[in-house]
């Protein structure tokens, strides 16, 4: 992909949902709009005292696992807790979906402390991240990416590779209706994979002759695709436009990277939220120029 100077990032992106551009600064905003950001801020400061108390909560529970010699992970309490909290999510008319991403990160943050906690070495010392030090490009695609949101890989054999994740690697199978030709998604708790075999499309197979079975592209989420591929748009050649689908996923792709045999799709969800979009991981297989 091509680099960009900082003249070249864009100040602002020309739609209705885009984000700040890290250089607009406070300055024009309206009084309104600054009572419900202070607002917002003082929120964020008692969720990151809630989960420092909860922390700390469970620095204690990892005390008394140790001394009773209990297992740290315990499988039965983190599904009830996955449960729970999604049923408190919709009694809220909250994403369930979404609060469980939420907990199942609290969940492994709190592992690792109950691990990390019977280490003899100290903790590093860390300190708020800086931008002043970073490129411009860099500091506006760290402002908005946010995970991985699923990967996409080519298979040859789509039933066996189906078989070969469920049977020996814990991942079920999601239901999807229609179900598309060629294509199945599969999940274990919050990782999202794809497989596509050769009779998704003409596309898919001309791919999988010329490169053979393995990851195509990995989907990464931002806030923001307009903003995200304006950021990223030179040279022009290097991603496709942004494409907007019926259930609002707004996403764009890379070309295939040469040298790690990889493309990257950027995903915006500003719809409802739905699973994956077939019709964008298809129109990934056609932006190869190799082909």
């Amino acid at each position: 992909m091509g680099t960009m100077s900082e003249s070249s990032i864009p100040e602002f992106v020309n739609s209705p949902k885009s984000v700040d551009s890290p250089k607009s600064g406070n300055s024009n905003v309206a009084p309104e709009l600054a009572v419900l950001r202070t607002r917002i801020d003082e929120l964020d400061r008692k969720l990151v005292e809630v989960l420092a108390q909860r922390l700390e909560v469970c620095n204690e529970v990892a005390h008394l696992k140790e001394k009773s010699d209990t297992p740290i992970i315990q499988p039965q309490r983190v599904r009830d807790v996955l449960t729970s909290r999604r049923q408190w999510a919709i009694d809220r008319a909250v994403d369930p979906d979404f609060i469980e991403q939420i907990i199942r990160v609290v969940l492994a943050e709190t592992h690792r402390i109950e691990v990390a906690g019977r280490r003899s070495d100290g903790a590093p010392d860390k300190r708020a991240a800086s931008n002043n030090t970073r490129s411009t490009i860099d500091t506006a695609m760290d402002t908005v990416t946010t995970r991985i949101d699923h990967v996409v890989v080519a298979v040859e054999d789509l039933d066996s590779a189906v078989r070969g994740f469920t049977d020996h690697l814990g991942f079920h199978r999601l239901p999807m209706a229609p179900e598309p030709a060629g294509i199945a998604v599969i999940a274990a708790g919050g990782v999202t994979l794809v497989l596509v075999g050769p009779t998704a499309g003409p596309e898919v197979e001309a791919h999988l002759a010329a490169h053979g079975s393995g990851i195509h592209h990995v989907a990464i989420e931002v806030l923001n695709a307009g903003f995200a591929h304006a950021t990223l748009s030179t040279p022009a050649s290097d991603i496709t436009p942004v494409i907007v689908d019926e259930q609002g996923h707004e996403q764009f792709f890379t070309v295939r990277d040469p040298d790690s045999g990889t493309q990257f799709g950027y995903i915006a969800r500003t719809g409802h939220r739905h699973g994956v979009a077939i019709s964008n991981i298809l129109d990934a297989f056609r932006h190869d120029p190799d082909l």
